[in-house]
């Protein structure tokens, strides 16, 4: 785990900063303005790298129980992001109207379809394929973000993201797969998309923390009843240590803490920019397979990361400070 301009955003914005330093030179105040960008997308680098290596991590869940497994795992990070919440002082809205509704699809796509992608994709695939169906994303958010915001895509997003997907792919390579391992890495593709672009109707009054907890304990719910229906809870029973630390890894790291890394970014930046920060998730997928015994990339990963890092630099760099006009002598 999508984005906040609420007062779960970044602590000052760029309109703050241009506030305070009114009466400084427009040079001086240029730098405040681009520090506050970067610092807006730190959590969604941050967010992504550890949604990158999720993949790796999942594939330990293979012989797992799906439904129950994942089921487990949001109650429990439904439970931790209740518990620091509560802690913070932020409040959590009740959900009222349509926003059952985009928070409900939030949970059914970005929560229980994706992991259903990824655990049984890599089953047909290495993580590599599901990997690079991730980085795609920028293409959808580019276009559909911004108009879901009421804006026109930007140029500069729209010509960065094919470079960030290009350099995914030449990270990752196509890999193993047959032709089910294709069509569940263009589900967790979409999927991916939807997670950001649902809650961008819903982020402006909830923040990060409302539509994280609520797509948590939502997912969890579908998940449970998933697992009542097609599986035996006992199942549960035979999970292994590696298992268990593995679902422990997702709950915490890659569902607490990256939904409300991610949901900043999405609210500080907008879907259109931060959805190039999904061309970390590769990066971060090939990093955790050398930590995990893969071997160290070739050529061709250090080449695709290059690119990748010259797409980012290029879609998110911050757009100028308007020029003051002079002012006259009185």
């Amino acid at each position: 785990m999508q984005t906040p301009p609420a007062s779960t955003a970044a602590p000052s914005s760029a309109s703050d900063t241009a506030s305070a330093t009114a009466s400084a030179s427009p040079a001086d105040s240029a730098s405040p303005a681009a520090s506050t960008a970067f610092r807006d997308l730190v959590p969604g680098i941050a967010g992504m790298t550890l949604v990158g290596s999720s993949v790796t991590v999942s594939r330990a869940l293979v012989d797992a129980p799906l439904f129950a497994t994942q089921a487990v795992r949001y109650a429990a990070a439904a439970l931790l992001l209740f518990g620091l919440a509560r802690a913070a002082r932020v409040p959590v809205h009740r959900p009222r109207g349509r926003e059952w509704l985009w928070l409900a699809g939030i949970a059914a796509t970005g929560l229980v379809l994706f992991n259903v992608a990824v655990v049984r994709g890599v089953a047909h695939a290495e993580p590599a394929v599901i990997a690079v169906a991730v980085a795609s994303v920028p293409v959808l958010l580019g276009v559909l973000g911004p108009l879901l915001e009421g804006r026109r895509p930007t140029r500069r997003v729209l010509l960065a993201a094919p470079v960030v997907v290009a350099g995914a792919v030449l990270v990752e390579g196509t890999g193993r797969t047959d032709a089910a391992g294709v069509a569940w890495a263009a589900l967790a593709l979409g999927c991916e998309a939807a997670f950001t672009l649902l809650a961008v109707p819903v982020l402006r009054r909830h923040g990060a923390w409302g539509v994280s907890v609520h797509a948590v304990w939502l997912g969890a719910l579908m998940l449970a009843g998933l697992a009542v229906v097609f599986e035996s809870p006992a199942g549960l029973s035979s999970l292994g240590r590696a298992q268990w630390a593995a679902t422990g890894y997702l709950a915490v790291m890659v569902t607490a803490v990256a939904f409300l890394l991610w949901y900043r970014t999405v609210a500080a930046v907008g879907a259109g920019r931060a959805g190039l920060l999904t061309g970390i998730a590769p990066l971060a997928a090939a990093g955790a397979g050398v930590l995990t015994g893969s071997g160290v990339p070739g050529p061709a990963v250090w080449l695709g990361l290059l690119v990748v890092i010259v797409g980012l630099g290029a879609g998110l760099r911050p757009d100028r400070a308007p020029r003051s006009a002079p002012t006259l002598p009185a």
